[in-house]
This record gives structure tokens, sequence and C-alpha cells, in this order.
């Protein structure tokens, strides 16, 4: 091209044609050696350095990037010597397709690897080295050296190949092509030495967890696997059961085990599957059968050197999970009422020593298992049973719309029995000591049949029955009082490990991402979110009980509020093919903004639920000096009997708990809620056709209300890059403190924690301020306003702020608002805090554009 510009005449565009062309050389040079480097440096040579600890001591790993500058330098200059030698040492003749196919097959020496790996479960490290060694020395000896000018020896492979393969003629002297049967021989000895190099020893745990990302595990009956032997000693499950039991419910449980195998179990002697199924049945029944899977898992995956990072997060969790479940059966030991609760096949599963000492039980029964029916076989065999009476009380345990009563010791002690039904279909049962309160009833009744002949007599006796029996009502009156405060008054420090343990289980499945731990860690935090929902409606019907859940009047406009309830809810209608109807409207009503609009979420909630198909709609109308807010749905609606019944707690109807799922206390918080706000709530419904609830509140005029500290919003449209984003986090909880950490340095942001304020001030000195503070509200040296306060004050810059608090009173509300600090409630739910750092992240970025 350049010769013909020339001879034309036109040395000027020859000139720039060449330029041109040296141009684009030069650069497709350069960017090729770089990248070649980098990869060699990265994936070659550092690893050598880290693995041989060639980057010298700790002290010195401020020089780090300089060493890597080095030998990143060193290995373009090497790539670009090694180029030149090949130039130099390469056959002149050689094409740049033919260098380019020569590249191509060297390239395809990775592929039995790749493959095999992702469609064979035996395959690993040794195979694949074995096969890439072989293979490239196959591509050497019969492609690259003769490249180089050498004996070209291709022949060998197309001599094997038709031997191997007789019949082909393109393996024939005349027809063969060195390249193709040079590459298919290379190959096909590759894929050999990568079949016999995998089979020559078992995958590594490391390897049959990246094979089960891709090859899934054939399922194995528990009978096939019964006899096999593990490495874990009996005696390692025995302690690690009585962490969660105590050793008098592990031993006594164990030795009913070695009763029905007819065995004795050394501690030192291995556990076989049987001996492991049966210690996942028992400790699934105090601490859940997912948490019981994970406890077991971690156990017999310590014999195979896991990473160290995941046993941590493991044990981590286990313990906050532990702590919690301690805390739960000390509340339970400290109730006045014996409390039992039966799975589905009315086996013993969770019990308080009252249980026991009311019923006057032997030390055998308190054991996890044991059946209902023995039990009742006890009393009977004592006589506390009538004759044929078993089958009527067991079924009296199965009936739940009202209580039965028990008479033990001959009529001596009458305890009352109330059972509700659970989740997964068992029961929970309470019982009480009323002998006090029949004998008053039985003194009263009488003191009442002989009163026209002893009116003299007996007008002192019946006074002093009476009194007693208002003695007895008052402290039956206090004692669930009491119980209310207390379930009230603990729901801080029983938030607190259920706070660690959803940070740590959050962080965990976001680290795991597609693991083979990754389902056992999702149970977890499904669980931990079952068990938050669960204390967090028991709580609020403690809090609205002892009336600590002070409403705040103001002016709120209920469009705004039927909106956010409109955008919460309609994934929800979507996902069970409802239609939910939300109408607009210009009123507003004088009430408390945060608990009415807890009072309709349960309501439509409630609605969505028990609506097979349909429609669900919710909308405002004024009725004079009055505005009633409706929800009506085409649902399995509620017999007219059971108005009053749906608004009980843990009162659901047969074919309610045929429809959903729940716990049945929605309708008890509506109740409760209406009551404070003094909003009445009216019912209509017919069964099969749908339900219609009205609330009913006075209409306001005025102007509405400012916003107050609102919380953010977890269901987030779009998630931005949290990276480089700096955090404070001040706890004096060091189990909170950690997940905190481990949670918010996952989503990429920088975090920087304080136990306290005096280690804020440690933190803050020398540095910039962060881009946000999360504080919890209690701390050991002050509240975490005090500290917000301070960091602003030394840094003199408004620095967005979380406040974190299990305390749900008005006054810390109030005090957030004042110093407009955003308040989220213990326990947190990952993704709001994740909702709010993204949103304050977004306006510092806006900003700064």
């Amino acid at each position: 091209m350049l010769s013909l510009r020339l001879d034309a005449g036109f040395g000027f565009v020859s000139l720039l044609t060449f330029i041109g062309g040296f141009s684009a050389a030069t650069a497709m040079v350069i960017v090729a050696s770089v990248a070649l480097a980098i990869m060699v440096s990265n994936d070659m040579v550092l690893p050598i350095f880290l693995r041989h600890k060639l980057l010298g001591r700790p002290s010195h790993r401020e020089d780090f990037a300089k060493t890597l500058l080095h030998i990143r330098r060193t290995a373009i200059f090497g790539v670009l010597l090694l180029g030149y030698v090949y130039f130099r040492s390469a056959d002149n003749t050689t094409g740049l397709a033919k260098i380019g196919l020569l590249s191509f097959t060297a390239i395809a020496q990775i592929a039995p690897a790749m493959f095999g790996g992702l469609i064979w479960r035996r395959a690993n490290a040794r195979g694949a080295i074995a096969g890439l060694t072989v293979g490239f020395f196959v591509w050497a000896y019969l492609l690259f050296l003769p490249s180089l000018g050498t004996e070209d020896h291709s022949w060998i492979a197309s001599a094997v190949l038709g031997f191997l393969l007789p019949g082909l003629s393109m393996f024939e002297p005349q027809y063969a092509d060195p390249l193709v049967n040079a590459t298919i021989f290379s190959l096909l000895v590759n894929t050999l030495a990568f079949v016999v190099g995998s089979l020559s020893r078992n995958p590594r745990p490391v390897e049959r967890i990246q094979s089960a990302i891709f090859i899934k595990r054939q399922p194995r009956s528990n009978s096939a696997t019964r006899g096999w032997k593990t490495s874990v000693a009996v005696g390692d499950l025995k302690t690690a059961i009585a962490r969660y039991l105590g050793n008098e419910r592990m031993e006594r449980s164990f030795r009913s085990y070695e009763q029905t195998v007819g065995r004795k179990l050394a501690d030192d002697s291995p556990a076989d599957m049987a001996f492991i199924h049966f210690s996942e049945q028992l400790l699934g029944s105090a601490i859940g059968s997912s948490s019981a899977r994970l406890v077991l898992s971690l156990i017999l995956q310590k014999a195979e050197d896991p990473s160290a990072d995941t046993v941590w997060l493991l044990d981590q969790a286990s313990e906050a999970l532990q702590y919690n479940q301690d805390m739960l059966q000390t509340a339970l030991a400290q109730m006045e009422q014996g409390i039992a609760v039966f799975d589905a096949s009315d086996r013993l599963t969770i019990w308080n020593r009252r249980f026991r000492t009311l019923l006057d039980l032997p030390e055998h029964v308190g054991q996890v298992g044991f059946p209902l029916a023995d039990m009742v076989g006890i009393l009977a065999q004592r006589g506390d049973v009538p004759a044929g009476g078993m089958p009527s009380l067991i079924r009296s345990f199965h009936q739940f719309d009202s209580p039965f009563q028990m008479v033990l010791a001959g009529g001596q002690r009458i305890i009352e029995v109330r059972c509700n039904l659970m989740p997964d279909k068992g029961l929970v049962a309470t019982f009480s000591d009323i002998t006090a309160r029949v004998e008053a009833d039985q003194a009263l009744k009488q003191a009442n049949e002989t009163l026209e002949q002893r009116v003299s007599e007996r007008t002192a006796e019946l006074t002093r029955v009476n009194h007693a029996l208002a003695e007895a009502r008052a402290a039956a009156d206090e004692a669930n009082i009491g119980k209310t405060r207390f379930f009230a008054a603990a729901g801080h420090d029983i938030l607190q490990p259920l706070n660690a343990a959803r940070l740590y289980s959050s962080s965990l499945v976001e680290r795991l991402g597609d693991s083979e731990n990754s389902a056992l860690v999702e149970n977890i935090d499904s669980a931990l979110e079952s068990v938050e929902s669960i204390l967090g409606a028991v709580l609020d019907i403690s809090r609205l009980d002892t009336g600590a859940m002070k409403p705040r009047f103001s002016s709120v406009p209920l469009n705004s509020l039927l909106q956010r309830i409109e955008t919460d809810f309609a994934p929800m209608a979507r996902e069970k093919n409802l239609k939910l109807v939300v109408m607009p409207t210009t009123l507003s009503v004088r009430s408390d903004p945060t608990l009415l609009r807890r009072l309709v979420q349960n309501l439509v909630s409630n609605a969505i639920k028990y609506t097979p198909s349909g429609r669900v709609v919710v909308g405002a109308r004024r009725q004079g000096d009055k505005v009633v807010i409706q929800v009506t749905d085409s649902g399995i609606g509620i017999p007219s009997s059971k108005f009053r019944t749906v608004f009980k707690e843990f009162a659901r109807l047969e074919e309610g708990m045929r429809t959903a799922s729940g716990l049945g206390l929605g309708l008890s918080i509506v109740d409760r809620i209406a009551k404070v706000l003094q909003h009445p709530v009216e019912l209509a419904s017919k069964p099969g056709k749908g339900t219609t609830f009205k609330v009913v509140m006075p209409l306001d005029v005025a102007k509405p209300a400012a916003k107050g500290v609102v919380p953010i919003d977890a269901n987030t449209r779009s998630t931005p890059s949290l990276q480089g984003f700096r955090v404070l986090c001040i706890d004096n909880e060091p189990k909170i403190l950690e997940g905190m950490q481990l949670l918010i340095s996952g989503w990429g942001c920088s975090v920087e924690c304080a136990g306290s304020i005096a280690e804020m001030d440690d933190v803050l000195r020398g540095g910039s301020p962060p881009d946000l503070v999360i504080a919890d509200y209690h701390l050991g040296d002050g509240s975490g306003v005090g500290a917000i306060l301070r960091l602003r004050a030394l840094t003199q810059a408004d620095v967005p702020a979380l406040l974190i608090t299990a305390d749900r009173s008005a006054e810390v509300r109030a005090e957030a608002e004042r110093h407009s600090i955003t308040l989220q409630h213990k326990p947190v739910r990952p993704a709001a805090l994740r909702a709010f750092i993204t949103q304050v992240s977004s306006q510092r970025r806006a900003a700064a554009e």
C-alpha cells in the first residue's frame, strides 16, 4: 500500500498511512503487554510472594504498594522481552494467523478441567493440574517447538490417532492437518490425565463445596446411612447439647435412648447417623429444627477444616441464639402458671418446673418427646382421672375455645387448663391452681342456699368469704398485671441478644452467598425474623395493657397515610393475585399518626391474608363531625357468633387456620390500639361473602401537623454503591458492635466503632468527621443523643445521625425529633438500616454534585 502511493507521487499520504499503522501497532503491543503483565503479577507472582511471606514483616506493610508496582513493572518488561525473544527465534515465514491458531490450541488446554469440574463431582485440583501439565507438554513438543525452527514431530499425533481411530481419512498422512491432529491429540491426552489424576484421591472438603454449587447432590434416605460412623465422638455431642438443655435433661434423654437401642454408648465412641438424628430431634425441641441443624453441622464440619471465618460467625450466631433461649426459659421459670408445649404428635417439647409441680408428675416425665397420652395415663393410674375418662381428657386438650378443670388428689387440688393452637399445629397449655377460688365459690354458694335460715349466724362468715374472694381476685389481677409488666420491662434485655443475632445472621447470609451453607444460614435468619415478629407483637400488647404506649394526638391527613398503606401492601396483594384499591381522600382526622397507621396496617394485612381471591378496598368517608375508615374484603368472612372471639389474643377460627398461617394477635392489637385512641371499631361480616371493618374517629379541619421522625422504608427502589461511605457506630454492647461492623462493612462502607463517648472522642481526634453516625440510646457513660450532639459540636458539622433503641416511649421519640435525629427500634431490620444509609449517601452525593 505504501509503495503504490510512493510510485504515484503521494509521499505525504504514504507518511500519514505509515504513522497511523505504526501508532495502532504500538498501542496494541502496549495494551496487550500491560494486561498480560497484570495477570501474571496478580495471579502468579503475587500469590507466590504472599504464600511464602516474601513481602516483609507486618511492620513494613506500608511499602507493599511500592513492591507491587515493582513486580508489575518487572512483569511488563519480562512479557516484552519474551515477545522479542520469540520474534527473533520463530521462523520468519510463520504468518500471524498461524501464530493465533497456535495460541488458541494452548488456551484450549483449559477446557477439560473447566468443563469436567462443572459436570463431574469427583473432579479435583490434582486431576486439573495433571491434565494441564500433560496437555501443555504435548502442545509445546508438537506445535510450539517446531514454530521455533526445530524438527516437526506433528506426525506422532497423526500416527497415534490413526491407530486409535482407524478408517478416518483425516488422520492419513496425505490428508492430515498437523495443527488439527496435534490439537485433538493434546486435548485427548489432557482429558485422560485429568480423569486419572482426579481418581487418584478423594476430593477435599473445599472441592466438594465448590462442586456442590454446580452439581446437585443425590438425596439419600436416613435408613441408608443409619449405620455409618462419623468422626464426632458421643461425648462431644453430649457436651454441645448440654449447653442448651442442661445436664439433667441431657442425661435423662440419652439414658432413654440407650434403653431404646439396647446398648451402652461410651463417650469416646464414634457417633453413628442414628445417634446424630436423635441428637438433632432432641436439640430441635429446645432451639428449633433449623438452629439444631446449624449446631450439628458446625460440630461435624470442624473435623474437615472449614473456613475459620465461617466457623467464627456461626459460633457468634449460635451464642446469641443460646443467650436469647436462656432469657426466654428464665422468664417461663418465673411464672406462677405451669406451661407445657406439645408438638403436632402430642409429644412434650418445652415446659417449666411449675408444670410438673402442679400435676405432681414423676421426674422421668420431664424429658423431650414424652407423649401426652402417657402423661394422662400416669394420672389415671394414680386415680386422678376416672375410669374410661382418658380419651375425653385428651380431647379436652385439643379444644381451644374454652378452659377445662382437672381435679387431683381426691379433690384437694383443682387445676384450670387453657390450651391454644401453635403455628406448627402443636399446642401450648397453661395450668393454674384455682383451688382457693373454687373453695371460695363453693362456700359462697352454700351460704346463699341457707341464707334465709341462718342470716344472723352467717353474716360474719359471708363477709369474710366475700373479702377473701375479693383478695383472691385482686391477687389474680395483680399477678396478671405483674406478668404483663414483666414482659414489657424485659423487652430491652430480650431484644438486645436478638438484635445481635439478626446482625450476625444477616452478615452471614451476605458473606456466604450461594454456598453449601447458605440454606442453613437463611433458615437461621428466617427463624430469627419469626421470633422478632412474635416478640414485637407480645411486647406491643404488654405496653398497651400497662398503659406505657401513650397517644400523641395531632392533625393527620388521611390521604398520605392511605397512600403509604397502599405502597406497603401492594406487593403482598399482587403475590396473591388480589386487587388492592385505596380510595383518595382530602379528609384529616385528630389522632396519633403512628398508632393509627399501625391499626389500619393490621386491618389491611388481615384482609389480604384471609382473602383467597377477589379484592380489598380501603377508603374514608365523612359522617357529620366524624370520619370512618373502612376496610372491606371479599374473603372467607366471620360468623356473627365469633365477632367477639376474633379480638382475643391467640384466638383463630377453624376456617382461618385452613386459609392462612398466623398467631392470632393482629386483631387483638387492633382492639387495644382502638381503646387507647378511643376510636370505636365496628365489624360486619357474612361467611363466604367477605368482611368489613370500620374505624370511627373525630374530624379535624386544621392544617396537618409537621412531620416528625419518620422511619425509613426498607423497600427502597434503588441500591446505589456505598463504597467509601464512612460510618461511625457507638454501642456499649460488644456483640452488637461487632455484628453492626460485620453487616455494614459487607455493604462496602468504611466502619469505625466506639464502645463509649470517651472512645468516640479518641476516634474523632485528628480525623475528619464521618458521613453518618449510628448510636445506641443507652450507653455506659451517657445517652446516644448526647453522644451525637457532642460529635456534632466537636466536628462543627451537622452530621446525619440514626438513634437505635429498644425504648419505644414518647419521650425518646420527642428528644430525637428536637435534634433532627432519625429513630429505629430494636431489633434493627437490616433492610431498613441499609435503606437509611443508602438514602443518606444519595443525599450527600447529590449535594456534592
